[in-house]
């Protein structure tokens, strides 16, 4: 176990140096602005619609190394899928990182976001894993408030 504690370590830790979708879209159906003031995480998400599909999607901004890997993989993941399946997955992830240690079984349709599984050890760090998440819902509702973990 403890070399694939490692292996989602070093993951976490590559998105956190080299961000995939880290910049803006322009122009962007929708727009979403996310905060932590518990971390200090602040990201802008930027999301390009094709119908019930997201085309594209990206995002700015600053925050801890969870905070920023979860954005980037968030995008890559949800690149592609629709609405309905974004949903899914939203409820699927924050099972997984606010449920008990052990007790959570990891959905396959996470796919590579089954890295932050751990996340769940460490309560602190779960508004930190679930902000880009909820900035995406805000985005998708194309809510003007800016988004929570609260």
């Amino acid at each position: 176990m403890s070399d694939l504690r490692e292996l989602y370590q070093e993951v976490i830790l590559d998105h956190n140096k080299r961000p995939r979708n880290f910049r803006t879209l322009d122009p962007a159906d929708r727009r979403a602005e996310g905060f932590n003031p518990l971390c200090g995480d602040h990201l802008t998400l930027f999301l390009r619609l094709d119908g019930n599909t997201v085309a594209e999607v990206a995002f700015q901004g600053s925050g801890c190394a969870i905070s920023k890997a979860s954005a980037s993989m968030m995008t890559d993941r949800v690149t592609g899928t629709t609405l309905e399946e974004i949903e899914a997955l939203f409820g699927a992830f924050h099972a997984m990182v606010t449920g008990r240690p052990g007790d959570t079984a990891v959905s396959p349709a996470l796919g590579k976001l089954a890295v932050f599984a751990g996340v769940c050890e460490f309560p602190a760090r779960v508004k930190c894993a679930t902000l880009p998440w909820h900035t995406l819902q805000a985005a998708l509702k194309d809510q003007k408030s800016i988004a929570t973990t609260e």
